[in-house]
C-alpha cells in the first residue's frame, strides 16, 4: 500500500454546514460522566467542560464528541433525564461561547437525548449501538443528522462474550453493511452515514491487530470511516506485550503515544476522523502526515 494515500472525497452535511472529509479531522473526547474509564468526573461541570473544549479546539480539534453515559464494560445505565441534564447544558455553553465554528457530536444511544442535544445545537450523532435502541433510526431520519454507526455485538455488559469471528474483517464489514441497509430502510440517508469498526467493542487483541492492519478493506463499503482507539485496553496490552509496561492495566494516559501511532495507521488506510483524548499529540502527528503527503504528491 502506498504510504500517503489521499483520503476519499466524502462530505457530510448538518443543517447548512458541510464537513469536508477529504481532509483528516480530529475529534476531541469530552466525557461529562462521573465514571468514564479515562477521565471520569474531570469535566462534569459546565465551566470545566467548556474550558476543556477550548483547550482541545486550540490544539486542533474540529469536532468535539460529548458523552453523558459511559460505555465501558459493566458501566451502569443512566436515566434519560440525567443524561440530558449532563449533555445539553454543555452543548448550549459551547454554542454560546464558540458559535458554529466547532462541530459537536453526541455520544449517545438514546434518541430523546439526541433530540434534546440537536435542539441545543449538536451536529452529529455518534452511536455505539448503531441506532438499535427503540426509535433511534427514525429519530435520526427525522432530524436528518449525520450518524456514526459503530460495530458492536450485544451490549457493553455482554460484548466480550460475543467476540468470536472466523474472519473479523469480513464479519465486521458484513454486519455494518446489514445495519446500514436496516437504517436506510427506515429513512436515514446514505450520505449521512459514517462507519466505525468498533475498536474496544466485542474484539480481542488478535481481532484488533487484524482490524488495524487491514482497516482499508472497510473502504469497500463506500462510507467515511471514524477511528476510535484512544486509551483503550488493546493499547495497554500492546505496551505490556512489548515490555514497555510491567502490568496490563496501565494508567489510561500512558497509552496516548501508542494510540497516536494507531491513528496514523488508520489515516494511511483511509480513516477520515480520528477520535482521541490527546488532541495535541494527534494533531502534531496528523500535521506531519499531511505535510509529507503534500510533499509526496508535489514531487512524484
Amino acid at each position: 500500500m502506498p504510504l500517503f494515500n489521499p483520503l476519499p472525497a466524502y462530505t457530510v452535511m448538518s443543517r447548512q454546514k458541510v464537513l469536508d472529509l477529504s481532509q483528516p479531522h480530529i475529534m476531541g473526547i469530552l466525557n461529562v460522566t462521573p465514571d468514564s474509564f479515562s477521565d471520569g468526573a474531570q469535566f462534569n461541570g459546565v465551566d470545566e467542560a467548556l474550558a476543556h473544549c477550548q483547550t482541545m479546539m486550540e490544539a486542533g480539534a474540529s469536532i468535539i464528541d460529548i458523552g453523558g453515559e459511559s460505555t465501558r464494560p459493566n458501566a451502569q445505565a443512566v436515566m434519560t433525564d440525567e443524561e440530558i441534564d449532563r449533555v445539553v447544558p454543555v452543548v448550549e455553553a459551547i454554542r454560546s461561547h464558540f458559535g458554529n465554528e466547532i462541530w459537536l457530536s453526541i455520544d449517545t444511544s438514546n434518541p430523546s437525548v439526541m433530540q434534546s442535544a440537536f435542539a441545543a445545537g449538536a451536529d452529529i450523532w455518534n452511536d455505539v449501538r448503531a441506532l438499535k435502541r427503540d426509535g433511534a433510526a427514525l429519530m435520526a431520519a427525522n432530524l436528518d443528522i449525520p450518524v456514526m454507526l459503530m460495530h458492536m455485538r450485544g451490549e457493553p455488559t455482554t460484548m466480550n462474550d460475543l467476540a468470536h469471528y472466523k474472519d473479523v474483517i469480513f464479519e465486521v464489514s458484513t454486519e455494518l453493511n446489514n445495519r446500514i441497509e436496516e437504517v436506510t430502510a427506515l429513512g436515514v440517508k446514505r450520505d449521512k452515514i459514517i462507519i466505525d469498526p468498533g475498536f474496544g467493542f466485542a474484539k480481542t487483541y488478535e481481532h484488533h491487530c487484524i482490524l488495524l492492519t487491514q482497516l482499508d478493506r472497510l473502504k469497500a463499503l463506500g462510507f467515511p470511516i471514524m477511528f476510535g482507539i484512544s486509551r483503550k485496553r488493546f493499547l495497554a496490552e500492546v505496551l505490556h506485550r512489548s515490555g514497555v509496561a510491567t502490568v496490563v492495566d496501565t494508567q489510561a494516559q500512558e497509552r496516548d503515544a501508542a494510540g497516536t501511532a494507531a491513528g496514523l495507521l488508520a489515516l494511511q488506510q483511509g480513516a477520515s476522523i480520528i477520535r482521541t483524548h490527546n488532541v495535541a499529540m494527534m494533531q502534531q502527528s496528523t500535521s506531519l502526515w499531511q505535510q509529507l503527503a503534500t510533499y509526496n504528491k508535489d514531487n512524484h
